[in-house]
């Protein structure tokens, strides 16, 4: 699968994450870009997903509308060490086929599917 990592999420995480084609925002030169913007590009860039740990996108993008799925890693910080215990339920999300809608990883691995925001 072919993934793009958010600028907010540390690139050494995709050590953690093997048998997928990753690349970051900053490596791509999208790091400006709103994020409607950016997924519309990473998705004509042929990327599969992205994956961030931005919790305003739930509310900033319209769901029901998304190009690409949006991997969102529920971590209190986007230090390495807070994301490496959030690698394992990612790499397991990644074997599923991924509709285009938003995914939220929690702490205790569980997963929340949303087409529409949360209240």
């Amino acid at each position: 699968m072919k993934l793009l990592l958010d600028h907010n999420i540390d690139r050494r995480f995709r050590r953690f994450i093997p048998g997928h084609q990753i690349s970051t925002t900053r490596e791509r030169g999208w790091e400006t870009p709103s994020n409607g913007i950016l997924l519309k590009t990473a998705t004509d860039a042929g990327f599969d997903a992205f994956v961030s740990i931005d919790k305003k996108i739930e509310h900033e993008q319209n769901l029901r509308t998304l190009p690409l799925p949006i991997i969102i890693i529920d971590a209190p910080s986007s230090a390495l060490a807070w994301l490496i215990p959030f690698a394992p339920f990612l790499v397991e999300l990644l074997k599923e086929p991924l509709d285009c809608m938003l995914f939220i990883i929690e702490p205790n691995g569980m997963v929340q599917r949303l087409t529409t925001p949360r209240r």
